[in-house]
């Protein structure tokens, strides 16, 4: 059996819901949207495909300042209403059109639209890798269920670190530094 592997060719970063009306009642929700600026700033500076979904922003709010000044010109956020990013045909054309076989997702809540998504990519044929330190929910109960189960169904769970590390690969690598210093 093949073991999974975040590559630059065929990995994209997924960023789901980190809006202002969820951010402020995650657990560790500041250290969330830091981890996920990391990853973002990681994915942006290797080229990657960065995906962002907001759900029903009307009630929810918008992305948080943080993530939409990492995103830059990327910042073109997916209105949905499924808890699933999946559920938003943007999302998965998107994913097509870039060829991707592996998605890493960061964001909010763990057992709900993270989760859910996590499960439809894993149906889809996607190579899943949540970013634990960039991902919560309201309780930190919620949280460990929403790993715990993304883990049994296939996901395979990273850090930031893990996550910068293997799409460098080598110290050699001419983004090592820049990325290195995002994690210092």
């Amino acid at each position: 059996m093949a073991v999974p592997r975040i590559t630059r060719e065929a990995t994209a970063l997924l960023v789901v819901d980190t809006q202002e009306r969820l951010v402020h009642v995650i657990d560790n929700g500041d250290a969330i949207v830091a981890n996920a600026v990391v990853a973002i700033r990681a994915a942006r500076a290797l080229d990657l495909p960065v995906l962002l979904t907001e759900q029903y922003p009307k009630g929810l709010g918008v992305t948080v300042p943080q993530v939409v000044s990492a995103l830059g010109d990327a910042y073109r956020p997916v209105e949905k209403t499924s808890f699933s990013a999946c559920g938003a045909e943007p999302v998965v054309k998107a994913l097509r059109d870039a060829d991707a076989e592996s998605v890493v997702i960061v964001g909010i809540e763990a057992h709900v639209c993270v989760l859910q998504t996590a499960i439809d990519l894993l149906e889809r044929g996607y190579n899943v890798f949540p970013v634990a330190n960039a991902i919560s929910s309201r309780t930190s109960d919620n949280r460990a269920l929403g790993l715990d189960r993304m883990r049994q169904s296939g996901a395979v769970l990273i850090s930031t670190e893990m996550l910068i590390f293997e799409l460098l690969g080598d110290a050699r690598d001419p983004h090592f530094k820049t990325l290195q210093s995002l994690i210092k």
